[in-house]
Order: structure tokens, then sequence, then C-alpha cells
């Protein structure tokens, strides 16, 4: 048998049952004017249910926060004009056969500043610094943080009210949760900064508060990273037993897949000490929970912003059913290779790569509605 089928089995965690495990990964498209999604969003997610992928995970959705993000064309999760558009979308991918899950997402202090702001749209974060150290919008005061981590629940609840299968909570990348986790940008002298144990604590939260929202069984996916977008070599933790400390909070608070957001998905997570095995590797090893691999599957090469980049050794189906077949993940998430080609993941079970060039990113664009 192809061991390439073996990605072709279903996989079923609390009350939602993928028919493979390939997802979209999700991806910011700022096509919803207003925050309202349209008949062009439910087609678009449509196309890539259709073309095989199991469970779609949606572009960043705003939290029903003030200042969650920018701009208004990117989707948010309140309101009855956003949650019947919303209602189309889940209702047109389950009607291919795939789930979908709503990613939850504020922006904190990577918002910026823009004309036309109004004062509650001041970027807040942590310690009021971006990424690069620099000030800006201000810090969160303690008894702001009950009331953020029920946005994010109120978030989970429209979410499940409209039809999604499941939330991912964005805890990656540089963004608000993140920023409380990575040491450079939470400088908190409270019970939210300064150890790995504090600096954990608002995103187990609102972990903890979605959870409640949704109530057992229904699936709450969390994202994280190391690397942050202007910061490839950042790091949150630096070894196995510091990334089980990191998560054991998430775990207990409700999280039931977690997903390690990487640029490679086949680079070893902490090379000192396993030179093979991936971050998706260690967070199973570390947790048990399923996990959802990421990074350049399905291009032919890598992307290196300012240059081209070079190719992926070995073939990178090859190397991604060799993590599956040695436990590493349970679901892999596709990007650019579903927005060049949204039947990708039906070539991929037919044998049928050979049948496209690989990404184009004109070609993609014109995909993308």
């Amino acid at each position: 048998m192809d061991p390439v089928q073996d990605l072709f089995t279903p996989l079923t965690v609390g009350s939602l049952t993928v028919r493979n495990r390939f997802a979209m990964a999700p991806m910011t498209r700022a096509a919803s004017p207003d925050g309202v999604p349209g008949p062009d969003v439910a087609a678009y997610y449509a196309r890539r249910a259709a073309g095989g992928t199991a469970l779609v995970i949606t572009e960043g959705v705003r939290i029903p926060h003030p200042a969650a993000g920018w701009p208004d064309r990117v989707p948010n999760l309140d309101g009855d004009d956003v949650l019947a558009g919303w209602r189309a979308v889940t209702d047109a991918v389950h009607a291919q056969g795939a789930a979908i899950a709503a990613q939850l997402w504020h922006q904190g202090a990577a918002r910026g500043v823009h004309d036309g702001d109004g004062p509650d749209q001041v970027p807040v974060s942590p310690s009021g610094i971006d990424l690069a150290g620099s000030p800006i919008g201000r810090a969160l005061s303690l008894d702001e943080l009950p009331a953020l981590a029920q946005a994010y629940a109120l978030a989970a609840a429209n979410a499940r009210a409209a039809g999604f299968d499941a939330v991912e909570i964005h805890g990656a990348h540089g963004y608000l949760l993140d920023q409380f986790l990575w040491e450079h940008t939470n400088h908190r002298d409270d019970g939210y900064g300064g150890s790995l144990d504090a600096r954990t604590r608002f995103p187990a939260e609102v972990v903890a508060a979605v959870r409640a929202a949704v109530g057992p069984g229904f699936p709450i996916i969390y994202r994280f990273s190391q690397w942050k977008m202007n910061r490839y070599d950042a790091q949150i933790v630096g070894s196995g037993a510091e990334l089980e400390q990191l998560l054991a909070p998430l775990v207990e608070a409700g999280v039931d897949i977690l997903h390690p957001s990487t640029r490679r998905h086949y680079l070893p997570g902490f090379p000192d000490e396993d030179p093979r095995l991936s971050l998706a590797g260690w967070t199973k090893k570390m947790t048990g929970l399923p996990v959802i691999a990421v990074g350049t599957v399905g291009l032919e090469s890598e992307f290196n912003p300012g240059g081209q980049g070079g190719p992926i050794p070995p073939s990178s189906i090859d190397r991604l059913v060799d993590q599956f077949e040695a436990g590493e993940f349970d679901i892999v998430a596709v990007g650019r290779a579903l927005l060049a080609d949204p039947g990708w993941v039906n070539r991929v079970r037919d044998g049928k790569l050979d049948e496209f060039a690989g990404f184009d990113a004109a070609t993609a664009l014109g995909r993308l509605y």
C-alpha cells in the first residue's frame, strides 16, 4: 500500500471528525468589508473543502474587542450580520464534506496605529511595546484581563452558534497571547510576567474561559510558535523540558489539539537534543495530544523574503509521510499550495502531483476570491 494513503484515514477528537489528515492553514485575507464575511468568503473556503481538504482553519478572526485587529476588512465574530455570514460559510464547507474551525485572533501591539482610529483602538499588549521593543500603545492593566479573556470566550460561543466545528486560539507569531509568552515583549512584574509559568498564565486563562463558553467535547486548538513575524530566530522555549512547562497549563485549561507553527515542517525543534525530531514531534511527545504540523508543505522550494529560496530536501511529501509514520503529527496544515491549487489534497490522494507545476504567486492571486 502507498504510505501516502495513511494520510487519508479519518480522525476524531471530541465532537470533531475529519475525513483525512489535511487541514487548510489559516491565512489572512482582509476580504470581509466591515468584518462581515460574504458569499465570496464561503465560496473561497468551499473550493478547498471540495478539493479534498478535511479541516478548514479560517483566517484570523477578530474577537469582540475594539483594539483586536486591523484593518476593518478582517472578519470578526460578533453581530447578527456577521454570524449570518459565517453560517453561510460553515454550511458551504459542510456541504463539501469538510469540517471548519474559526481562528480567534487579537493582534495586540502588532495592530499598530492607523489614521481614523478611535480612542478605544489604541494597541494593547502585556507591556506596551512592540516586537522590536519600541513603545506603542499601552500595557494592559490587571483589571482588564478577565474581560479580555471573556472576549475570546464570546467569540468562541458565537463560532459554535454559527456552525463551526472547532475554534483555534491564535497564540503565535508575535500577536497578543504570544506577546505574553515571549520574554522580549512581556516585561510585567506582576503575576503575568517574569517566569515562564507566569508568562503562560494569561493564555491559559483565555483557554479556560473558552472552554467554559463552548462546554466539554467541543475541540479547542491552540496555535503557538517560536518565530515571530519579524524574528525568524526567536524562541519562547529552548528545550523539550521548557516546551512541556509551557504547554502543560494550556492542556490543563482545556486545549484538545496543539498547532505548533513552523516555517519548515521538517526541521528539528531542538537540534541539540534531537537532530531530527520536529517541533510538532516534540509537542506530541511532551503532551500526548493530537498535533497539527505546518510549514512549507507542498512547495518545491523554500521562500526567503527578498530572494529566491533553495530546493526542499528531500521531497516534501516523502518527508511528511516519514514524520507521520514516526508519530510526529496527526494532521498537517497546508497553506500556499492550497492557494495555488484548491484541489491539491485530492491530487495527493490520487498520486497526480506531477500534473501541477507548483506554487505560482500570480496564479494563486487569481484564486483568492
